[in-house]
């Protein structure tokens, strides 16, 4: 049995205005497990509404993003539980990734290393995501005889071409960082000495932007790809209005600085948020 203390699953460092949020399991190459699950979820709990946190990192301790879920502790212990065991354990995991794909604040996936099975549900629920190329990702649940299953198959369904999501999933091969570029899976690869550097940048970028209208943002576009462009034009519409409620300030200081002031062109740079009343 674990003797695994819960709050040590998950490490937090909060550097100017940035939260690294890191898998903290090195040893089980980032394995997801019930504890780590549960205590993911009080940190989006602790970081979701901090005003010094404006954008989430979320990134692994050692050579891994994480390897998936913890095969023993998910497939046997759980099972061992009967099926109301199976189903805490499903909720878990499921409940923070749901979470995490509708997080206040923007977030970022920085994939350091191995990516496997379960790990493609918070990667699919990050905003961005980048990766080292020398990362691995994987769905090896073809390999040792089950579907790919806690929402990876609807991942790769989503971001990849089908034939590319086929293949992935069929295969049970592995893809590089560039590869996983090229199918659709991750924004951008870079050499790993130059990831964290360039996630930085990013979120730097973030920072600068409206936060009413990231959330906004960030809610219409998973929304509306699955709806109508009819539906979509209505939902859209509807987001606007309730943004502006929220902020309607930052709108018009947003417009003013444009053209009054002639201060910044939207086409090139964000507006001066600190200026909003």
């Amino acid at each position: 049995m674990s003797i695994e203390r819960e709050e040590d699953t998950v490490a937090v460092k909060v550097e100017n205005n940035i939260a690294w949020v890191n898998f903290n399991r090195p040893e089980k190459r980032n394995c997801m497990s019930p504890k780590l699950n549960r205590q993911m979820m009080r940190v989006l709990d602790d970081l979701e509404y901090r005003e010094d946190v404006g954008v989430l990192v979320l990134t692994g301790e050692g050579t891994a993003w994480s390897a998936g879920m913890d095969l023993k502790e998910y497939f046997r212990e759980m099972e061992a539980l009967g099926l109301g065991g199976t189903r805490q354990a499903q909720r878990e995991a499921y409940g923070w990734w749901r979470r995490l794909r509708w997080f206040q604040k923007p977030t970022v996936a920085m994939v350091n290393g191995w990516c496997f099975g379960g790990g493609y549900g918070p990667l699919f629920a990050c905003d961005l995501a980048f990766a080292a190329e020398e990362a691995q990702f994987g769905l090896s649940e073809i390999n040792w005889g089950i579907l790919p299953g806690g929402g990876a198959a609807k991942v790769v369904a989503d971001l990849m071409p089908l034939r590319k999501a086929m293949y992935h999933a069929m295969m049970g091969e592995n893809i590089d960082g560039k590869t996983a570029v090229e199918w659709g899976l991750i924004n951008e690869a870079l050499p790993e000495t130059e990831l964290k550097a360039r996630v930085t940048e990013v979120a730097k970028v973030l920072l600068e932007k409206n936060p009413v209208a990231l959330k906004a943002t960030k809610d219409a576009v998973r929304r509306v790809k699955e709806m109508t462009y009819d539906n979509a034009e209505d939902y859209l519409v509807r987001a606007q209005e309730a943004a502006n409620s929220y902020d309607n300030d930052g709108r018009k200081e947003g417009i003013k600085q444009f053209i009054d002031d002639k201060t910044y062109k939207p086409g090139l740079s964000a507006y001066d948020k600190s200026k909003s009343v």
